[in-house]
């Protein structure tokens, strides 16, 4: 039987290095990516370019790369108030919450993916979602992931898998996975062609990549790579939900 994946895939660093655990382990795997009207939408057109350079890299990846859908989830947009949809500062609530934190995304994306799964017979589904050293986000929890599992199955009445191979991975260990995976010509693709710059900066090219340099995500990604840098060697555990 065909194991078919639906992968959630933004053009970030983690969804991409998701995408290529995907592609080693699924028959067929096809991504979908959402447009909510994000302050750093350039990741979308990242998406493409990634899309369109991997194939090159494996006769696996050309072989089962599928179709990509993009949603247009403008709605959640309109009625979220946050940093990543409004030219606002990014900092923290009076709860300890990020101002990046977009309620709802997550689940509405997981909402909107097993639908899309429903329809193209895809029993997995994969995301790049991680607890170790996220950034706050309570929907990233697996807690959350394992808790819409069930409520998707349930509603569904469908088994549907969700995947989380980067869970308990920080940062460094994401960067060495890539390396594991698809060797230096996947790491440099997700160092040259990912983005995680909250602002949206593809200006400025630093050794992990683009991106202001300052804003959180920046400083998360510079971290990993460097302390990546200091041990290569370490692709993390293998846990997933």
């Amino acid at each position: 039987m065909t194991a078919r994946a639906l992968v959630l895939f933004s053009g970030g660093q983690d969804s991409t290095v998701a995408l290529a655990w995907a592609l080693e382990r699924f028959d067929e795997v096809e991504t979908v990516g959402f447009d909510y009207g994000q302050r750093h939408r350039v990741e979308l057109a990242c998406r493409q370019t990634i899309r369109d350079r991997l194939p090159a890299l494996s006769p696996a990846y050309a072989e089962r790369l599928g179709p990509d859908h993009l949603v247009d989830l403008a709605a959640l947009g309109a009625i979220s108030e946050t940093a990543l949809t409004r030219d606002s500062e990014i900092s923290f609530t009076d709860a300890g919450l990020p101002t990046t934190f977009v309620p709802g995304r997550n689940l509405i994306f997981l909402t909107f993916a097993a639908a899309l799964a429903y329809r193209r017979g895809a029993k997995h589904i994969v995301l790049g979602v991680c607890e170790t050293d996220y950034s706050g986000y309570p929907d990233c929890r697996d807690d959350t992931i394992k808790a819409m599992q069930v409520a998707l199955g349930l509603g569904l009445d469908r088994r549907l898998v969700l995947h989380t191979p980067l869970m308990w991975r920080d940062k460094a260990q994401t960067f060495a996975l890539a390396s594991a995976l698809g060797g230096q010509a996947l790491l440099d693709l997700v160092v040259e062609e990912s983005h995680s710059c909250y602002l949206g900066d593809r200006t400025k090219r630093h050794g992990w990549g683009y991106g202001c340099g300052h804003c959180p995500a920046c400083e998360l990604r510079a971290n990993g790579y460097a302390a990546f840098l200091a041990s290569p060697d370490d692709s993390g555990p293998s846990h997933e939900s």
